[in-house]
């Protein structure tokens, strides 16, 4: 008797629950940037450096620019200087980082256009940054980063509709470049 109790109320749930229990996000925001810049001094790890005076202040900016979409979930590399530079997001957000491999891209953006979350932020690298953005507009529109920028933004807005195709609207945001200050 109480297994069919049980499943007349599991029955009774799933057909007077809303869809929306079980649908995907339809809005998706996807904020994405390459880490600010890093040490180069003669005394830093060339391999793993820790980012420049320049870059923690850039952390910072980015944090200002960003915390209005109010992310779900922050990710970056495993790597200092990429952690460095969420980490004043996260901080300000209240999230902890979450690590991605940037060998695995098409995994990755996969994973992030599945519609767990609503809002997210991305923290890579020249090369990689601009690659993921490539795959989440479905377009080979972006090349890799001069290894001197660092003031990009890329905010990949996806909207999806129940018969037709996703809607997708990329912009790049540029904010101040502090390397260029003296």
């Amino acid at each position: 008797m109480k297994i069919f109790v049980s499943l007349l109320f599991g029955l009774l749930f799933f057909t007077l629950a809303d869809e929306s229990v079980f649908a995907q996000h339809k809005k998706l925001t996807i904020i994405l940037l390459r880490h600010a810049e890093k040490d180069v001094s003669e005394n830093a790890d060339s391999a793993n450096p820790e980012l420049s005076t320049e870059g923690k202040l850039r952390a910072q900016k980015f944090a200002e620019i960003i915390s209005k979409f109010h992310p779900d979930a922050i990710f970056s590399t495993n790597l200092i200087r990429t952690r460095a530079t969420a980490r004043p997001l996260a901080s300000e957000e209240g999230r902890m980082i979450s690590i991605y491999d940037p060998r695995s891209l098409d995994q990755f953006a996969e994973f992030l256009t599945s519609g767990k979350l609503k809002k997210i932020v991305v923290v890579g690298h020249s090369n990689t940054t601009p690659a993921l953005v490539n795959l989440l507009v479905k377009q080979d529109k972006y090349e890799s980063l001069d290894e001197s920028v660092y003031n990009k933004i890329w905010v990949i807005k996806i909207r999806r509709k129940k018969t037709k195709p996703y809607k997708v609207i990329d912009k790049i945001i540029e904010y101040e470049d502090f390397s260029k200050k003296n």
